[in-house]
This record gives C-alpha cells, sequence and structure tokens, in this order.
C-alpha cells in the first residue's frame, strides 16, 4: 500500500497502545443518572427505572433518579430555569446513565426526548456526555418491540455515549408489576439485572479512560476555539 499520507498532519496524528494505561484510576462507587419518560401516576417506565436504580445500587453504585415533572419544553425558557439546572448538573454529576423510556406510537415519548435534549452538546469544547456509559429500556403495553431502544441507541450515539450491547424491552408492562410497584419474577426482570450488571461493568471498565477513548484526530487537529465556536453556534 502507499505509505504516502499527503492529507494527514502528523501533528496530530497519534498511534494508540496497548500499554496505556491511565495515571490514576478511579476507585469511588460509580455514579449514575436515570431517566424515565411517564408522568402518569402509576408509571411503568418509573417503576422499571426504581428497579434498575435498586440494582445498580445493590452492586456498589450511587444513583439519582431524575423526575422530569415540571420541566419545560426546550427553548420555551431560559437554561437558568432550575429543572434544566438540576438535570444539566446531574448529568455533569453521573458517570453513567440509564434511559427508559414507553413505547407511544412507534417511538419513545416526547418527554423522554426532552429530556435528553435538554443536556447540551457542548459545554466549552466538551460535550457533557461525551464518553459515559449508557444502558437504554423500554416498556410497552402490548406485544414486545424496540422501537423507543432503538431510537434512544441513535441519540446515546450523538451525544458520544458507550452504549452497552445490552438492553431490556419490557412487553405487557402493566402484568409484571406487583401491586406494590415491585417487578415480579420473571424472564424479563432477569434481563434487567443482566442489563444493570453489564452496565455497571462496562462504567468501572472505562470511565478512568473516557477521555483517551473519546480523543478524536479531527478535535486536536482542531483547535478549542474554533471547537467550541462550531458547536455552540444557534440552531438554524
Amino acid at each position: 500500500m502507499d505509505e504516502n499520507f499527503p492529507a494527514l498532519d502528523d501533528a496530530f496524528f497519534q498511534v494508540p497502545s496497548v500499554d496505556w494505561a491511565p495515571e490514576k484510576r478511579l476507585t469511588h462507587p460509580p455514579r449514575f443518572l436515570l431517566l424515565y419518560g411517564s408522568l402518569r401516576e402509576r408509571s411503568y417506565s418509573h417503576l422499571l427505572t426504581l428497579e434498575a436504580g435498586r440494582l445498580l445500587e445493590r452492586l456498589g453504585g450511587e444513583v439519582r433518579i431524575f423526575n422530569p415533572a415540571e420541566l419545560p419544553l426546550v427553548d420555551s425558557v431560559p437554561e437558568t430555569h432550575p429543572k434544566v439546572q438540576e438535570l444539566r448538573a446531574l448529568a455533569n454529576w453521573s458517570e453513567g446513565m440509564v434511559w427508559t423510556s414507553p413505547e407511544r406510537h412507534g417511538a419513545m415519548t416526547g418527554l423522554m426526548k426532552t429530556q435528553v435534549d435538554w443536556i447540551p452538546l457542548s459545554q466549552g469544547a466538551v460535550r457533557p456526555t461525551q464518553g459515559k456509559t449508557l444502558a437504554v429500556m423500554q416498556v410497552s403495553g402490548g406485544s414486545q418491540s424496540f422501537n423507543a431502544v432503538n431510537q434512544m441507541r441513535i441519540l446515546g450515539r450523538w451525544m458520544r455515549m458507550i452504549t452497552i450491547p445490552n438492553q431490556s424491552s419490557v412487553a405487557k408492562a402493566f402484568m409484571e408489576f406487583e401491586e406494590n410497584g415491585r417487578m415480579k419474577p420473571s424472564s424479563y426482570y432477569d434481563r434487567v439485572v443482566d442489563v444493570m450488571e453489564e452496565l455497571f461493568k462496562f462504567t468501572l471498565l472505562t470511565r478512568s479512560v473516557s477521555s483517551q477513548l473519546t480523543d478524536r484526530y479531527s478535535e486536536r487537529k482542531e483547535s478549542a476555539e474554533a471547537l467550541s465556536q462550531r458547536v455552540n453556534q444557534r440552531s438554524l
């Protein structure tokens, strides 16, 4: 092959090494932010989120669940709105996330998308979600479907998150929870355990090296000032 690279700027090109290791590996409990996509009084996405939170705490993690009630529509209020600031602070605090949405009209709910849309793509030249882990789950009123989790995977990739391979889709969710809100034993519950266990492992493995995993040639080449100006321009 031709070993000449006329378009490559060697000053910003780096060859990864298997010998690379972080200077300091993080040892505090992994931090997880959990988002859910329904405000119904008996919200199954909320109940599933609570089960996920319990499992993550049992695994040794620290969990925060954001209550989306009273979160305004995107761009309808200034970014200084208290609920927006609360959500953004939690996004910055977290090292991994769980997004759980009902499937409504073959898609994630507007409430779920609103929460993700309020998380900024950039703060300066850095995306606050970049390099963080993500697990996606959905609940359905009817037969099993994967439309919502597939959409959330696209969102996770757009937010430059490390979205784990496993996922959960709970069909006929109204049949899978006890009156007290706890999830019944089932293959659906077992899958939730699998997903949280995998998310926890991925977070432990990647959080100390996430800045290296998401370090990019194009961004090294482009100055931080130019990058900030580009990603912070007003939406058309």
